[in-house]
């Protein structure tokens, strides 16, 4: 017997854990249907690892310590004979780090970093090859320095063409191909390869023949696609890219007067220094002499000595007409580059000039031409736009998605109705948001307009208003709330309620009215979402239509209930409601109904009793059923006269059927002054056959309401008190 019960007892353990199984096998399946993007619980496979030398047992960590921080904390560490020092983490990436088989040159930002230090080499190259060449700086003395920066400039430009531009991916036919010797092929049939193999001819061989000639090196100069391709990717990563175009735009112009400073002092030397008065003279620091030269003719100034021989003459008419061209280039490029710095600022003001324009020709009134212009200014410095759909009406259906997403699906997300619909639907609707601001005191919605929006607050505060004047606030709604979608803004004072009734978005039939008015309380900005947009989306999605229905239903049934239902205090009663009955004392009394119901406890068992069915009948006559009446008729004489013949507390399913037993105090028959059955508005007169409780029931103006007295004689009361 002993073995069977535990072999029961197993069975019944195994049973009740496979259950429990069957349960959180139920729950997951059930948030997977609800949500289709829940990650798995199940852990992602492990790579297999590799081979490698056979290592040391490892030591158990002290108690109290956990075995992964110990290991974390041994991975920094390096023993080395007797001493044990810290290894930099920064060391331990560098040593781990692989270079990439393929590199994106839209995104990679590694990419970015070497294009600068090769748009530094090139810069260089050409910013001091005309000045070694044309000033005396390059002397024996100083040769190595220079030779070693341009070798190192060299190197630079080896690695970009070994290392980086052979792996860049690329497109062909829709496809980023990453094959290492497609990539490689790319690249080689390029029009870049040409000029990097160009920039890159050795024709420092030459030195031995002529000399350090920095002539020879200006073929390194033709690496200028590797410039332009860094102004691309920068201006593309930065926020303020307008910034770096005046910088660049500006060192165009600081170029140009630099190279013209280098021919000028070329031209200088070649007539001779100081030979006549158009020339450099010698003295100061020449290459600050002939700069401020270059930008007198350049800017065309004036001022500037005579050109005397015909060499010079010609230098200086190529000089003034290759300076009106390029500083006219020049100005024109800085002209657009700031322009397009501008262009949002310039449309601002030229709408705001148009706004006003328009109010002044119709006369608008000067408080609501401020609120205009308050409107402008703070929606541009909120946004740094008017319309932020004019921005994105040129990107693809998928690119407005996404950011549509990041920027509003976390506030949609919190809305309780939109939680368990189809999140495709969810994504469908926050492409259709739409984004407003309001200024402090208007109106987002009126009492009595239909309502065919539903609103969600992105910033600022909104306050509900009612009661008798229309200007008490009932509620405040910060950001990150939802109204309009289903009547669910509530408040209660006192014994009155209001409900804001919102846009009524999933009412069949239309024509919602709002109660109450909702008014922006400062500056808010609020997403609004069409009916007709929804119901446009719903169409596609009947399973989240079927859901948001049967919320609708259901928020609606809630705040419809009636107010004892939801703790509300209601008119007092006759009756006011007593405490529950200790669990203890209910028992006693259910033990007395057992016993057949004698003594003090059945007694005080029928008075609960009665008193229950008080309050009951009070609650049925505050509905004006015609049950209160006749229930308090049978409690009080034990059957009922009522006008219309038949008894409403006596029919079939109604609480007080039941007939109460005979009162152990007073044993009362009731004795009718009239006739049971009478017409309708007459008086009805009832008591007790001692006639000492008298009832009457007077009919008043209004059908559906009459008013029961009921009085005491003065032996009764003297009985009650004894």
């Amino acid at each position: 017997e002993r073995i069977g019960s535990a072999t029961s007892l197993n069975i019944n353990a195994r049973l009740q854990e496979l259950v429990k199984l069957f349960k959180e096998r139920t729950e997951k399946v059930k948030e997977k249907l609800i949500d289709p993007d829940v990650t798995s619980d199940d852990e992602s496979p492990t790579s297999s690892p590799t081979k490698a030398a056979p290592a040391a047992a490892p030591v158990p960590p002290p108690k109290g310590e956990p075995e992964e921080d110990k290991t974390a904390e041994d991975e920094h560490y390096c023993e080395m004979l007797c001493c044990t020092f810290k290894c930099r983490p920064w060391l331990d990436h560098l040593k781990n780090y692989r270079f990439p088989s393929s590199i994106d040159p839209l995104t990679n930002l590694m990419y970015v970093l070497w294009l600068f230090f090769v748009v530094m080499a090139w810069n260089w190259n050409c910013w001091l090859i005309p000045v070694r060449w044309a000033f005396p700086y390059q002397t024996p003395a100083n040769i190595h320095c220079w030779l070693l920066m341009d070798y190192l400039c060299d190197f630079i430009y080896l690695l970009d063409v070994l290392v980086f531009q052979t792996r860049l991916q690329f497109v062909r036919g829709g496809d980023i191909i990453t094959d290492k010797k497609a990539m490689k092929e790319n690249y080689l049939r390029s029009q870049r390869f040409k000029m990097d193999l160009l920039c890159l001819l050795p024709l420092d061989f030459l030195y031995f023949k002529v000399g350090v000639n920095p002539l020879l090196r200006f073929p390194r100069c033709l690496k200028y696609m590797a410039f332009f391709e860094f102004n691309n990717r920068l201006e593309a990563i930065m926020s303020k890219a307008y910034i770096y175009r005046v910088i660049r735009t500006t060192a165009y112009l600081l170029y140009s007067l630099h190279v013209n400073s280098c021919l000028y002092y070329w031209a200088s030397a070649y007539e001779g220094l100081g030979s006549t008065t158009w020339v450099y003279d010698g003295e100061g620091n020449s290459y600050i002499r002939c700069y401020y030269w270059a930008v007198k003719t350049l800017i065309t100034i004036g001022g500037l000595p005579d050109p005397k021989t015909l060499f010079e003459i010609v230098f200086q008419l190529l000089n003034y007409f290759t300076g009106v061209f390029a500083f006219s280039v020049m100005i024109g490029q800085m002209r657009d580059v700031v322009g397009a710095a501008t262009a949002g600022q310039t449309y601002y003001r030229s709408c705001m000039d148009s706004t006003i324009k328009y109010m002044n020709f119709y006369k608008i009134p000067k408080p609501v031409q401020n609120r205009v212009k308050t409107w402008y200014e703070y929606t541009w410095h909120s946004q740094g736009m008017l319309d932020e759909s004019e921005l994105l009406v040129q990107l693809p259906d998928k690119m407005r998605l996404d950011i549509a997403i990041d920027v509003n699906y976390n506030i949609v997300s919190k809305v309780a109705l939109f939680q368990g619909c189809d999140r495709q639907m969810i994504f469908d609707m926050l492409k259709r948001l739409r984004s407003v601001v309001y200024l402090p005191n208007d109106y987002v919605c009126k009492k009595g307009e239909i309502g065919r929006e539903m609103y969600i607050i992105q910033a600022g505060q909104v306050q509900v208003l009612g009661g008798p004047d229309g200007k008490t606030v009932l509620v405040t709604l910060k950001a990150g709330s939802v109204f309009g979608e289903i009547r669910q803004v509530k408040h209660c004072q006192g014994a009155r309620e209001i409900q804001l009734v919102g846009s009524g978005l999933l009412a069949a039939g239309g024509g919602n009215r709002r109660t109450a008015n909702v008014v922006a309380h400062g500056f808010a900005n609020l997403f609004i979402l069409d009916k007709k947009d929804l119901n446009e989306i719903l169409v596609h999605y009947p399973e989240s239509q079927k859901l948001l229905r049967k919320k609708a239903k259901k928020m609606l049934k809630n705040n419809n209930k009636p107010k004892e239902e939801k703790g509300v205090p209601g008119d007092s009663l006759i009756i006011p409601p007593k405490p529950d009955t200790p669990k203890l004392f209910q028992a006693a009394l259910a033990a007395t109904g057992k016993m057949g119901g004698k003594g003090p406890l059945a007694q005080l068992r029928w008075r609960l009793k009665e008193l229950k069915a008080m309050q009951a009948a009070q609650v049925s006559m505050e509905r004006g059923d015609g049950k209160g009446w006749c229930s308090i008729l049978h409690m009080a004489l034990g059957e009922c006269h009522c006008p219309t013949g038949i008894c409403f507390a006596t029919q079939k399913g109604n609480a007080l059927t039941p007939t109460p037993p005979k009162s152990p105090v007073h044993r009362r028959s009731p004795v009718t002054s009239r006739k049971p059955h009478t017409h309708l508005g007459e008086e009805i007169f009832s008591k007790s056959s001692d006639s000492l409780v008298s009832f009457h029931v007077i009919p008043t103006a209004q059908e559906d309401e009459e008013i029961l007295a009921a009085e005491i004689s003065e032996k009764e009361e003297e009985k009650e008190e004894k």
